[in-house]
């Protein structure tokens, strides 16, 4: 049950990115955008793949999986209703700080002593690496939008 218990944690952040990145691409129009849209949209599609796998995980052990989440809080959705006021770098530091925050969740479960082998394999080879290269890409978003 405690794998379960993880594994709806790490669901419910991967939802909420799915929900924000959605989000984010729906309200921010950035001039010239299609680098910054050809950034996000691949990392949208990680998270709803990530949520495709976490969800089986869950029935696999027996559980029911949440089909949705609250977002990352209402700061995200301040921030994209009105990305003229806060900046375009604000938004995409937002989902930065999303992304960190999802990496210490896979690290964190990661140290669950009891997590099962395939759930260990599926972090460690697929879901950790996916985030850490979201960060690595955003970072690169941040430096290619003027200050």
């Amino acid at each position: 049950m405690q794998n379960v218990t993880t594994i709806e944690k790490l669901l419910n952040d991967e939802l909420s990115a799915t929900e924000t990145y959605q989000k984010a691409l729906e309200e921010l129009n950035f001039p010239g955008g299609q680098f910054t849209s050809n950034s996000l949209k691949p990392m949208f599609g990680d998270h709803k793949e990530a949520v495709s796998m976490l969800q089986d995980q869950i029935v696999k052990l027996g559980g029911t999986p949440h089909k949705s989440a609250c977002s990352w809080g209402t700061w995200p959705r301040i921030i994209f209703e009105d990305a003229s006021l806060f900046g375009k770098r604000s938004a995409i530091k937002v989902l930065l700080a999303g992304e960190k925050a999802g990496e210490a969740g896979y690290v964190e479960a990661l140290k669950n002593s009891t997590l099962s082998s395939d759930i260990r394999t599926l972090i460690e080879m697929k879901l950790l690496p996916t985030q850490q290269s979201h960060i690595r890409s955003l970072d690169r978003v941040l430096e290619a939008i003027p200050a």
